[in-house]
């Protein structure tokens, strides 16, 4: 299937069901904690996804700025949060989306998101909008299985949804990837230039026109995420360290490994996570 036809027809994207309950009861509350409206919104990548796009929407002066959650959390009241949970499509089965284990895939990216904003830290970037790549990078897997099934069952029978090597064998058969989808997608949402170049490009940061450090992060944020869900030893995890991408941000790999998360997730809930 070509990237136009993936995104010719929007896909309502499942969330997290106690993150939807938890969230729906803190907006219900007569004065709702930002605080906790955050964290939660930090947990669950469809949801943020939906208060992105809203907060850069043509309606409000900042379209095509706001990159983090917390500032697009400000910029709507609550009704309108309320409204968009309200309406959030839970991840409640296990065929919401074929050939997809959702707790696996919303503890990666939340993994991800953590220690993107880790690594932006050593570089002095923007933390915020680093957790935010982290965060969405893997929306386009849960598009293509939810747009072409079949092809991404062929891709599963060669590697896992969050293998390593998975965007390669993807580029193989489609002539694109995971990326390209989530880098359309955060186009069609109007989400800030810097996010849409990181996604499109961080499965190969040197391969844009302009070198994107952000790309670069989100790279190496991914490979450690990634290493972490297939139980790489530490064998592994130097043979498969990208280390140009490394030098081009001044990481080596124990710099890289030393940002893991104290507690690596075990389920992407609210309190523990960010």
């Amino acid at each position: 299937m070509e990237l136009d036809d993936v995104m010719a027809t929007e896909c309502t994207l499942p969330s997290l069901p106690r993150a939807v309950a938890l969230l729906t009861t803190e907006l219900a509350q007569p004065e709702p904690s930002l605080r906790r409206i955050n964290h939660l919104f930090l947990t669950d990548p469809a949801l943020a996804a939906r208060l992105l796009r809203e907060a850069n929407s043509h309606s409000h002066p900042l379209s095509g700025k706001v990159g983090s959650i917390p500032e697009a959390i400000v910029m709507l009241d609550a009704a309108q949060l309320r409204s968009f949970v309200a309406e959030a499509f839970l991840g409640t089965t296990a065929g919401s989306v074929p050939g997809m284990n959702l707790q696996h895939f919303w503890r990666y990216s939340v993994n991800t998101a953590r220690l993107a904003r880790s690594l932006a830290g050593i570089v002095h970037r923007n933390q915020t909008i680093a957790y935010t790549a982290g965060l969405l990078h893997g929306l386009g897997e849960l598009v293509l299985h939810l747009r072409d099934p079949q092809g991404s069952s062929a891709a599963s029978s060669v590697v896992a949804p969050l293998d390593l090597r998975r965007s390669k064998v993807e580029r193989r058969a489609r002539g694109y990837g995971y990326a390209a989808v989530s880098a359309a997608l955060a186009r069609q949402w109007h989400l800030p230039n810097v996010l849409v170049d990181a996604l499109r490009h961080h499965n190969a940061p040197f391969d844009g026109e302009v070198y994107e450090p952000l790309a670069a992060i989100l790279h190496l944020a991914v490979w450690r995420a990634r290493a972490r869900e297939a139980g790489f030893m530490p064998r592994e995890l130097a043979a498969t360290f990208p280390s140009e991408v490394g030098v081009a941000l001044d990481m080596d790999i124990d710099t890289v490994l030393q940002q893991d998360p104290i507690d690596w997730k075990a389920q992407p809930y609210a309190d523990d996570c960010v």
